[in-house]
């Protein structure tokens, strides 16, 4: 099947790549030239795992390819998919502007039946904002071609998108129309071989679906931390308890792990615009609210255990911090509202000196710190502890799981670590000589 997706990002890109991966004809439409010109050659400008190569793969079998013409994207399509971005304006609504872009240019150059499937995470009744659009486009130009609109919300995990793609734990298909249901099932077939993947609802109750999933594990990270904070208070040891929780299968422990807070360019973005949603029409969403507020609280907690450490040494300023990790979790180099920004900024307006290391977001820091002084982003772990006053964890990559504690107590000017991410054993850190700081534990 001929199968046009528009937008390159996280999203776009792949499921592009995994679309022609089997066996589809796929042209994808970025606006962005620079973009466009290093997807032709083979190169790819997000970090996904596996995602290259696919591309590569695909380009070189001539499955798939690149241009910034919505117009011959389309041409030879059925199906258009819009998967561009959907950022968050100041007041935390969805900023839909390109998605009723990309609804306008379809409007203006489809010459017949096609089906528009917004992939995108959008606001509920976008769907119908669209087609309203696209009729707009036909009707100036005199034109009367039958459409569909159909919801087909992603279920990425940045780190792990080509693994959600390739088995998906459900399909869902919105639509008001049963004519493109059948199409749909057709280009997702190599994909729910093992089992019937597919849930065929209304258009509005897939747009819900989306922010549902990511609002209801938002708030499932956001618990755990309230959690973790009230047993620093109590004396408990959050490990214990997440393990006493999570074997009831009613919890069960997926998404119970306290760390630093969520971060990334979903969960912030999708809880702030249900929010905003329930807001517009009179609803005041009383949990959702308390969950952006906790998580906001959560990425500070890190930093003020450390400026309550160094309080007894005459405070932060002038002191050095070792820090591993800057992007919002590991097997990304999305910085987006990754905690790790918000540690940095709250040590480095009190005058603390912060040197940094992640394995693939170290490039994305530079250019976003590059205007703190007292930032300086180093291309090895264990570079940023020299001389440092202490070390702190914010993002759960593998290679920080077992480090090696004699360099790290080493290189430090005193053996001090603040783990954000619960990676350490608190009394095996305690017998090294450590003085140990988690969440939530003994």
């Amino acid at each position: 099947m001929n199968i046009c997706i528009v937008g390159t990002g996280y999203v776009g890109l792949v499921t592009a790549a995994c679309f022609a991966e089997m066996g589809n004809q796929v042209c994808c439409v970025d606006i962005n030239h620079a973009v466009v010109e290093t997807l032709t050659n083979g190169g790819i400008h997000i970090y996904e795992p596996g995602l290259e190569d696919i591309v590569k793969r695909n380009l070189a079998d001539k499955r798939l390819n690149f241009t910034t013409s919505i117009e011959e994207g389309m041409k030879d399509s059925l199906v258009v998919f819009n998967c561009v971005g959907t950022p968050p304006n100041p007041d935390g609504s969805c900023d839909l502007s390109y998605v009723f872009d990309v609804a306008a240019q379809v409007g203006r150059h489809m010459e017949e039946y096609k089906i528009i499937i917004n992939k995108s995470t959008v606001p509920v009744g976008t769907a119908d904002n669209v087609r309203e659009i696209i009729k707009n486009e036909l009707q100036k130009r005199g034109v009367d071609i039958d459409f569909d609109v159909v919801s087909n919300p992603e279920f990425l995990k940045e780190g792990d998108a080509i693994g959600d793609f390739m088995k998906p734990d459900r399909i869902i298909i919105g639509t008001d129309n049963p004519r493109p249901i059948e199409v749909l099932e057709e280009i997702y077939a190599p994909f729910a071989r093992s089992r019937d993947k597919f849930i065929t609802m209304g258009i509005r109750s897939a747009e819900m679906t989306k922010y549902t999933a990511n609002c209801m594990l938002a708030t499932k990270i956001s618990f755990i931390n309230e959690m973790a904070n009230i047993c620093e208070a109590v004396g408990a040891d959050i490990k214990d308890v997440r393990i006493g929780i999570g074997a009831d299968h009613r919890i069960g422990y997926h998404f119970i792990y306290p760390g630093v807070g969520y971060g990334g360019s979903c969960f912030p973005k999708d809880v702030n615009a249900l929010i905003q949603t329930a807001v517009s029409r009179d609803y005041t969403p009383t949990l959702l609210t308390a969950v952006d507020e906790v998580n906001n609280r959560q990425k500070l907690k890190l930093a003020a255990k450390i400026h309550n450490y160094f309080e007894a040494f005459g405070g932060v300023k002038n002191k050095v911090l070792g820090l591993w990790g800057l992007a919002f979790k590991a097997n990304t180099d999305d910085i987006r509202d990754s905690a790790s920004l918000v540690i940095i900024k709250n040590l480095t307006d009190a005058g603390m000196k912060v040197r940094a290391y992640d394995p693939a977001a170290g490039e994305n820091s530079r250019k976003l710190l590059a205007d703190n002084p007292l930032v300086e982003i180093l291309d090895d772990q264990y570079d940023v502890l020299a001389g440092a006053d202490a070390l702190a964890v914010a993002t759960d990559w593998n290679q920080f799981r077992n480090p090696d504690f004699k360099t790290i107590k080493k290189q430090l000017n005193a053996p001090v670590i603040f783990d954000g991410r619960n990676l350490y054993s608190p009394r095996q850190m305690k017998e090294a000589g450590f003085s140990y700081f988690g969440v939530g534990r003994l």
